[in-house]
């Protein structure tokens, strides 16, 4: 059974790992999975996790852990960006968990998450080789922008929280998970 909650200490490791063995099937890095996490884990590339609780609970966001049966298999979070935005992070879920709906309820606790702090829009950053993330984003209702940040290299997504519930179509949403 698949559970959505806060993260836990216990569970930054295993949320990385989980970060580190889906990019590297997508990204396909020079070297073993080992070593990727060795790199990843020197660069600091992933240090607002090891901090998460001053970069996403102590500012007014959250970061969720994924569960089936209390095995970690995905996580997200969002993040004040600023008085009316908030910034989608760390939407990671194992591949053979990708496809079932799982990522969608995971994005749908942000937005509700989102909405009850009062944030009108999330933005998003994402690489351009992440086709799949890509069109669940657009699926959803993101759109892309203008980079809001110094790292024109990925693609900045954005979506509306106000008028019409983007995303909370789920009967299109779930059908079209199901091609």
């Amino acid at each position: 059974m698949i559970k959505i909650r806060p993260i836990r200490t216990n569970e930054i490791r295993s949320a990385k790992y989980i970060i580190l063995k889906v990019a590297y099937g997508i990204f396909g890095w020079d070297g073993t999975f080992e070593e990727s996490i060795q790199h990843f884990e020197s660069s600091g590339k992933l240090e607002d996790m090891d901090n998460f609780q001053s970069e996403y609970f102590d500012r007014d966001g959250l970061f969720l852990a994924v569960l089936d049966n209390e095995n970690l298999i995905g996580c997200g979070a969002i993040r004040k960006m600023g008085s009316q935005a908030a910034e989608l992070k760390r939407m990671w879920l194992l591949e053979s968990y990708q496809g079932q709906g799982v990522g969608y309820r995971v994005l749908q606790e942000l937005f509700d998450f989102a909405r009850k702090k009062g944030y009108m829009r999330v933005c998003l950053q994402t690489s351009p080789q992440q086709t799949r993330a890509i069109d669940f984003y657009h699926r959803v209702g993101f759109h892309e922008i203008p980079s809001y940040n110094s790292d024109t290299s990925e693609l900045s997504m954005e979506i509306m929280l106000t008028g019409t519930n983007p995303g909370k179509d789920s009967s299109s949403f779930q059908q079209q998970e199901a091609r």
